[in-house]
């Protein structure tokens, strides 16, 4: 009897199906309560991550003035809200042996992420530091890395100078915030410092004086921070060395005043008969 054999064949795999789908009905309606519970849960988690990431986005503009940092932050708030009420719904599920297999391959892909992706990371964490420490701004002189020229743009990543050479340098945040970088922009005052060789046979004297009066008459040099000294003493000349401050926030910039004062001196010399001897 084929025929008969297959219909209880078929019956009793009917049966099975039954009884699973009656098992797992049972099972359903046992944790329908815990479904319900876990969804509540998880939506209030959605809901205060929502809330927090918009609130550390505000404080964090104000804090920091980089849209780029505060929407990273916010971002890493959301992203870890979101996974503790995964977690927290996934347990209320009894579901623990997801959790403990999640939290594993978490573990794994972010050391594997570390290891293989290390410079792009230093250059981020570099980054955030930098913008919160504010080393420097966009706009600021920067010297660093042989370069040199006005800051353009500062990123997570990268850091954009435009040098004075015309050029768009972008260098990674790590070389800048772990080797040495001067900010000349820091300073309210800087230096200015050239010397002349004079001959043995000039009026030495004279000529310490009249160099004074010349840059006494700028309006822009600090008058008590100007320094006219002889230094080093020739077979025929004296090293004549001039130094003065000026403001980096006035006018006439460093460059401008360098220049104006050299043009005022060697003016002052023509008229005095002073004679300058080229370095050799």
């Amino acid at each position: 009897m084929p025929i008969a054999n297959e219909v209880t064949e078929f019956k009793s795999w009917t049966t099975i199906i039954m009884e699973k789908l009656q098992h797992w009905t049972i099972s359903f309606i046992d944790m329908l309560p815990n479904i319900v519970l876990a969804a509540i849960v998880f939506t209030v988690f959605v809901l205060s991550a929502r809330l927090i990431r918009n609130f550390l986005a505000k404080i964090l503009s104000r804090a920091t003035h980089h849209s780029s940092v505060s929407n990273l932050f916010s971002a890493l708030a959301y992203l870890l809200i979101l996974s503790i009420g995964l977690f927290t719904a996934l347990s209320i599920l009894q579901l623990n042996k997801a959790v403990s297999s999640l939290l594993a391959g978490a573990g794994i892909i972010g050391l594997a992420l570390g290891f293989a992706f290390q410079d792009l990371t230093a250059n981020f964490i570099s980054g955030i530091f930098m913008v919160f420490k504010r080393p420097f701004e966009a706009g600021d002189i920067l010297e660093t890395n042989d370069c040199k020229g006005h800051v353009e743009e500062i990123q997570l990543r990268t850091t954009t100078i435009y040098t004075y050479d015309g050029l768009h340098v972008t260098i990674p945040n790590k070389d800048i915030f772990q080797k040495l970088f001067i900010n000349h922009s820091k300073s309210d005052q800087r230096r200015i410092e050239f010397a002349f060789n004079i001959p043995h046979v000039q009026d030495l004297d004279k000529i310490l004086e009249k160099t004074i009066e010349t840059l006494e008459k700028f309006s822009f040099l600090s008058k008590d921070k100007i320094h006219v000294r002889y230094s080093e003493i020739g077979d025929t000349t004296v090293k004549l060395n001039i130094w003065f401050w000026v403001s980096q926030n006035g006018n006439p910039k460093y460059l401008d005043a360098k220049n104006q004062a050299i043009l005022a001196i060697i003016h002052t010399y023509k008229q005095e008969g002073v004679i300058v001897v080229p370095s050799s």
